[in-house]
């Protein structure tokens, strides 16, 4: 056999493709090790698959492993396996040009069963070029099964490779990564096998390691052998098989979390798209819930090899809480591991995972309402993004959501939308709600007065996200929700007709009045009319029923958003003392500044600001000493 080497050139677009790969796609370096992990695993199985038909190309060796070792003195790590191993064209097609795929290719040739049967995933070309990201050269050495030839192929990543005959007598391949200066922590036997165990955990195949000693502060090699991997995925297991025990287990060493999961789901799909997953909420929300940015809890597995954090094409941002994984048999990856595509299986996966989260959120307000209970004060502000972010789901999510109500005044958030419905008045048509800054705002409000008298329930909105909620959901089950802070106040059938009379008599005595308010405030108001909702208040502040509240108006300021300019309109009280008195300065200087602090009364007790505080306390002194 001739042992010369050759030197060859890697094609333009293999060239390009691989600069994109380094400093791009690939910018989180320990997954160059995942990648030659999950590609060891795809040639044992590949090698597994085509001995179905010739058992002779197991070579007696039909034990499959991979084996990790690293050199700290020559600064190598070496990957290897006695999977199918690949002969020089192989290497030509599959390692000299990116664009294709030794995987790729097989898979495109199996049909029917047959592609059920080959556990098969990723492409090789592609995730063997990661590991450029850590070393500055990589060596192949390989042998394919059921052949004698073998070959060595090398590179520096910079344009070119080698390929060289070479004698190895166990079948296979051996990937040497010649480290990067600045690359030691690779070399490091707790950092491989945080690796392995972080991505490679549940390979089937067993993934050995040298055991190592610590002494004298140095970690030293031994000669026996240790498994570092679980190589075994709970997910796929028959669920009679997995006790509680194990799935706590396996959730605290998925999410680090030292508190067992409130309650889990595990589930399998099959038909046109097949998936497992297996998902938990946890019985406390992490510190850092609230922040949209933060690497979604769900770990995405294509046949049991870790390819990425859930993005919001699999989990929406309103379950950010759920921990777990979804191990899918059939779903496509462009050409990195880190992006999926758009597809109608990714679509798919989402929509039932979602649908069987919501279900099982569902049977747990039911069976387990203290279970249930728990999860809303840790979570419920979260899924209350769900509205907006999912139409299809709306209806459905909307029936999981919990709000304080004048039903009992306490700010624990216990009411659903039914437990509503189910208490209103036969005369009443529609959801009553209020929203403000806080539950105390709210509960305080004095818009709330008319309908405490007339004992009707309104929802209580204190959380900032109430204002997202609502203006994304207008109504359920066919009842719309009315804001009691917005436009004219009709009680509808709730208000009879001597009620009715009774404001119009008011309201025509009052326009005297109501006008030289009107003329004192100017460009503060929108108006100024008679209130029909208070009761014990002398004024309060209402905008338009297309406006945005107050409240709102406030959240997007203090974002750094423009808001459209929405002057309130003030209803006075006419029966309240103070409304009374202001008549009394009719005619006199102090009519205006009464007037302006009675507005500015309405103002505060609304959570706004007053843009001159100090000249409101000087008009306050300047009437209590009066």
């Amino acid at each position: 056999m001739s042992k010369q080497k050759e030197t060859l050139n890697f094609q333009a677009e293999a060239k390009q493709l691989l600069q994109l790969m380094v400093h791009s796609l690939y910018s989180n370096k320990e997954i160059a090790i995942r990648e030659l992990v999950s590609n060891a695993s795809d040639a044992a199985d590949k090698l597994r698959f085509q001995a179905l038909d010739n058992s002779k190309l197991y070579e007696d060796d039909s034990e499959l492993k991979i084996r990790i070792d690293y050199n700290k003195k020559n600064r190598t790590i070496t990957i290897s396996d006695n999977g199918i191993g690949m002969n020089r064209e192989d290497i030509i097609n599959n390692i000299g040009t990116i664009a294709r795929s030794g995987t790729k290719e097989f898979l495109s040739k199996l049909s029917g069963d047959q592609a059920k049967d080959a556990n098969l995933i990723g492409q090789f070309g592609v995730g063997f070029y990661s590991s450029f990201i850590i070393a500055e050269e990589v060596t192949l050495e390989t042998r394919k099964a059921g052949e004698k030839d073998a070959f060595r192929w090398t590179s520096k990543g910079d344009g070119e490779f080698t390929i060289e005959s070479i004698n190895k007598k166990v079948r296979g391949t051996d990937i040497i990564l010649t480290l990067k200066k600045d690359e030691d922590e690779f070399l490091d036997d707790w950092r491989l096998k945080e690796i392995i165990k972080k991505y490679s955990d549940h390979i089937t195949l067993p993934i050995i390691m040298k055991k190592a000693d610590f002494k004298d502060g140095e970690t030293i090699k031994t000669d026996d052998d240790e498994t570092v991997n679980d190589a075994s995925a709970i997910w796929v297991r028959n669920k009679k098989d997995i006790k509680p025990k194990d799935y706590t287990e396996f959730y605290k060493s998925l999410s680090y979390d030292t508190e067992p999961p409130l309650t889990y789901f595990h589930n399998r799909v099959e038909g046109s798209q097949e998936y497992i997953s297996l998902l938990y909420i946890p019985s406390k929300a992490p510190f850092d819930l609230y922040d949209r940015e933060r690497n979604q809890g769900v770990k995405l597995y294509v046949k049991r090899i870790f390819i990425m954090e859930a993005t919001e094409k699999l989990m929406p941002q309103y379950l950010r809480f759920i921990k777990g994984v979804i191990d899918s048999s059939d779903l496509p990856l462009n050409v990195s591991r880190e992006i999926l595509q758009d597809s109608k299986t990714v679509e798919a996966i989402r929509s039932g995972t979602v649908k069987k989260i919501l279900s099982s959120l569902e049977d747990m307000a039911k069976k387990k309402p203290d279970d249930y209970k728990k999860f809303w004060n840790e979570f419920g502000r979260v899924l209350k993004e769900g509205p907006a972010e999912d139409f299809t789901n709306r209806e459905k999510i909307a029936g999981l959501l919990r709000f304080s109500t004048t039903n009992d005044e306490t700010n624990a958030q216990s009411v659903s939308f039914d437990d509503y419905i189910g208490r209103m008045k036969p005369e009443q048509e529609v959801i009553y709600y209020i929203t403000a800054d806080s539950f105390m705002a709210a509960k305080n409000s004095p818009h709330l007065e008319i309908f405490k008298k007339k004992n009707i329930e309104v929802l209580l909105l204190g959380d900032r996200v109430d204002e997202w909620l609502i203006s994304n959901l207008t109504e359920y089950k066919n009842k719309k929700f009315q804001s009691i802070a917005k436009g004219d106040l009709d009680l509808g059938n709730l208000e009879d007709a001597s009620e009715k009379g009774k404001n119009k008599k008011i309201e025509e005595k009052a326009k005297t009045l109501i006008e030289k308010i009107k003329i004192s405030l100017g460009e503060k108001v929108k108006d100024v009319k008679v209130t029909h909702r208070l009761t014990d208040s002398p004024a309060c502040l209402v905008v338009g029923e297309h406006d945005i509240s107050g409240n709102l108006e406030r959240i997007l300021k203090a974002a750094g958003q423009n808001t459209p300019e929405n002057k309130p309109t003030l209803e006075i009280n006419t029966e309240h003392k103070l409304i009374k008195k202001l008549k009394t300065f009719e005619g006199t200087s102090d009519f205006d500044e009464y007037a302006s602090v009675i507005f500015d009364q309405a103002m505060l007790s609304e959570g706004g600001q007053l843009d001159d505080p100090v000249n409101f306390v000087k008009k306050i002194n300047r009437f209590l000493v009066k």
